[in-house]
C-alpha cells in the first residue's frame, strides 16, 4: 500500500469513527428526551434547558424568571398545565422578557 492509500484509508477511518460519535450520542440524547416537549416560559433565571433569545448560548443563559423565549424540557402534555406568575408555560415562544 503506497503512502497516498495509506492516509486516504486513515482520513476515511477516522472520520467514519468519528460520525458514529456524533451518531450515538445523537441517538442517546434522542432517548432521554423521549417522552418530553420543549415548554417556554417556565424556567426560572439561569435555569432554562435552552433558547433564550439573541446573545445566549443556550442552556442556563436565561436571564429573568419565566422569560418568554427560554424553554425547559417537561414531560409531554404537561406544558399548558404549568402556572407561573407570569401565566401558563407555551409550546411555542411568549412575547415576554
Amino acid at each position: 500500500m503506497d503512502r497516498r492509500t495509506f492516509n486516504a484509508t486513515l482520513a476515511l477511518s477516522l472520520a467514519s469513527a468519528l460520525l458514529a460519535s456524533v451518531t450515538s450520542v445523537s441517538a442517546a440524547q434522542t432517548a432521554v428526551n423521549a417522552g418530553k416537549e420543549k415548554c417556554y416560559g417556565i424556567s426560572l433565571a439561569g435555569q432554562n434547558d435552552c433558547a433564550a433569545g439573541p446573545g445566549t448560548s443556550c442552556a442556563g443563559t436565561s436571564k429573568v424568571d419565566y422569560q418568554g423565549d427560554a424553554w425547559k424540557l417537561v414531560p409531554t402534555g404537561t406544558c399548558t398545565t404549568i402556572v407561573t406568575p407570569k401565566g401558563t408555560g407555551s409550546l411555542t415562544p411568549l412575547k415576554r422578557s
